[in-house]
Parts: C-alpha cells; sequence; structure tokens
C-alpha cells in the first residue's frame, strides 16, 4: 500500500530527522534540510511538526488537494523567506515533493507500474542525495559563519529564551517549539493561533505513524505476510517479510543490478496482490485510521478548518511574492 506524504513549512527538517533515525522506508518526497551545523538546535525547535487534517467547512469534508497541500507549503516557505530577508538572511522557497514520484510504502510495495519504474526505490535514494546536497537553503546555512549560523537560526525558529508551545502526542512523546521566529510568525500569518496549530499538527501527524503500527501489529496482517512469503518462495526469493527483501535491495553491500532489483520489486508487488496481502493491507489500514480519527475527531476537524481558511491567505502571499 502506498501514501503521498505532505507537510508544513518545517519539513525538510522532518526529512532530516526522519534520515538521522535511520527509517528505511521508500518514501514519496521529503525536502532538503535547511541547515548543515547545528541539526540538533533545529530539530529541538521543531521536533514534531510534520504535517495534514478540523468543525468541517461544509464545502470541504474530506482532506485538502495535493494543489492546495502545495500551496498551503509554498506561501509558508513565501512567508518565511520574506521575513528572513528583513532581518538580514536568506532561505530559498523549495518545492513540497522535490522527487515527485517519491512514495511511501510503509507495509509492501503493491503498485506494479511504480516497481517496474523504480524497483525498490534505489534511484528514489539518488535523486534525494543529489536533492539535499543541491539544496540552496542548505549551502547557505553551511556557509555562515557559526555566530552567523546561530543568529540565522534564531531568526528561523526563535531564540532558546523564548516563550515555548508544549504538546503531547498520542504516542505519549512530549514536542515543544518556540513561539518566535519566522517560522512561526509564517504559520501564524496563515493560520492564525500558533498555539492551536501547532498542537492540531503534532497530534494529526502522530496518528500515520500510529495507524501504521497497529495495521502492522494486527495478527491479520501477520497472517497475510506468511501467504505473501510463500509467494515469494515459490518465485526464488526467499524473504519472510517485505522488509526483508527491501533491506536485502537497499542495504546490501554486494552491488545488485538495476535489472534484478526491479524484476524482484515486482515480483513483490504481484505477490502482494496474488496473496491478498494488498487486500489485508487497505482494510485494516482503513479500520485502524478510521478509529484514530474519530478517537482525535476534534484534532482532525480543527486542523482541516484551520487549513482550509488559510488557503485564501496563501494565495495572497504567493501572489504577492
Amino acid at each position: 500500500m502506498a501514501r503521498n506524504s505532505d507537510g508544513q513549512w518545517p519539513h525538510r527538517i522532518d526529512s532530516l530527522r526522519r534520515e538521522l533515525q535511520g527509517r528505511n522506508l521508500v518514501r514519496r518526497h521529503h525536502k532538503a534540510a535547511v541547515a548543515v551545523a547545528g541539526i540538533a538546535t533545529i530539530c529541538a525547535a521543531v521536533a514534531g511538526l510534520t504535517h495534514a487534517q478540523p468543525q468541517i467547512s461544509p464545502q470541504r469534508p474530506d482532506a485538502l488537494s495535493e494543489g492546495e497541500k502545495d500551496l498551503l507549503h509554498e506561501a509558508e516557505e513565501t512567508l518565511t523567506r520574506s521575513c528572513m530577508a528583513g532581518k538580514g538572511f536568506k532561505t530559498w522557497v523549495v518545492p513540497r515533493r522535490p522527487v515527485p514520484d517519491d512514495r511511501e510504502f510503509p507495509y509492501v510495495i503493491d503498485d506494479v507500474a511504480w516497481a517496474s519504474r523504480h524497483g525498490y526505490g534505489s534511484d528514489i535514494l539518488t535523486q534525494r542525495a543529489k536533492v539535499r546536497v543541491s539544496d540552496p537553503n542548505r549551502q547557505y546555512f553551511a556557509g555562515l559563519t557559526s555566530p552567523e549560523r546561530q543568529r540565522a537560526l534564531d531568526a528561523l525558529h526563535g531564540e532558546k529564551s523564548g516563550k515555548r508551545i508544549s504538546v503531547k502526542s498520542p504516542n505519549g512523546m512530549t514536542f515543544s517549539r518556540v513561539d518566535g521566529g519566522c517560522t512561526a510568525d509564517a504559520q501564524k500569518a496563515l493560520y492564525g493561533d500558533l498555539e492551536t496549530w501547532f498542537r492540531v499538527l503534532t497530534v494529526t501527524d502522530a496518528l500515520e505513524t500510529l495507524r501504521s503500527s497497529m495495521t502492522a501489529g494486527d495478527a491479520e496482517f501477520a497472517k497475510s505476510v506468511k501467504d505473501w512469503s510463500a509467494c515469494m518462495h515459490a518465485r526464488g526469493l526467499p524473504y519472510k517479510t517485505p522488509q526483508e527483501a527491501r533491506a536485502a535491495f537497499l542495504n546490501s553491500h554486494r552491488r545488485i543490478s538495476r535489472e534484478r532489483e526491479i524484476r524482484a520489486a515486482v515480483t513483490e508487488a504481484r505477490c502482494a496482490e496474488s496473496s491478498g496481502l494488498s487486500r489485508t493491507i487497505h482494510r485494516l489500514d482503513e479500520q485502524h485510521g478510521k478509529r484514530l480519527r474519530q478517537q482525535y475527531q476534534d484534532e482532525v476537524r480543527t486542523r482541516l478548518r484551520m487549513e482550509n481558511e488559510a488557503l485564501p491567505h496563501a494565495r495572497a502571499a504567493v501572489r504577492s511574492s
């Protein structure tokens, strides 16, 4: 099952955080990080800020479109750039999805067409690395002296001594950020109440991980994985889990041909379908997702409302840039 990712302005930092955590998923996009040095400072300042969903507008009962997510992202970066320029620093607006075909398959690759083009995503990893290296924000922060970099980080995320906002995530972790700096100013301009925005963003972003964990821990999932593994074994690929197969091609010290990688990934996708694993995942994912959305319906609805209300401000910000 595949999902496209989204996110708000700090996702460039989130992507680096996920990279540092060693997540081994074939992901959809992920922006390059803003800073090279001082990564720990950045992560501490914006930990928990990532991506999607609140009284729901009668005109928009569902989630935002990809185009609307792109618009909010561009507007936040545009507003941040303007704010940073006013403080004597530079930032550049980068696409929300710099590698458009980058997708997340948290359970198993079940898209034959995607697997036929990308295999297990080694080419996507290469493209992501190129985006990271060429990111103008990364290069700019790397070129600053240590004192300049700290001043730039303070301008971007607020000084450590500033007012802090803390939110407990559904996974039990507490995330904090400073109510100050250009990132906060940009989000206030778009969403109004920064404290509410940070709260609903933190809570709803955690639901995706929780849903994946609940799905992967379901007994039906485990049974379907065994059926998938039997299908793979019958085709000469002796892997017990999709994670094991992925690691064999993406983490191997041996050089594996592109042709072999694609052939194995296509087989994985076909086995996901024929074994019933893909259908089981979709059903369980929706079941657990629905339960979580109901449990956290206030945060889900509030986020969607705030995003919908931010769209006119976003259009104005992009038009005037």
